[in-house]
């Protein structure tokens, strides 16, 4: 038994530190996902106030001419 205290004393910090960096960076993924939903939402939105009713009928088609 002594040589699982043994053990268990050697790898806690290392497991701690890893769980406290798992913790972090999950924290930090799901911030950005939920900034870039509620970016897409805010875009979106602001494109439906933005357009007058003949742009969302009509979509302008590119006008530039080349060879």
């Amino acid at each position: 038994m002594e040589n699982f205290w043994t053990y268990f004393e050697v790898l806690a910090p290392s497991i701690g530190v890893g769980l406290i960096f798992w913790f972090a960076m999950r924290a930090i993924f799901r911030a950005d996902r939920r900034e870039r939903a509620m970016e897409a939402k805010v875009r979106d939105d602001t494109d439906r106030t933005h357009k007058t009713p003949s742009q969302t009928h009509n979509e302008p088609h590119s006008t530039q001419s080349g060879p």
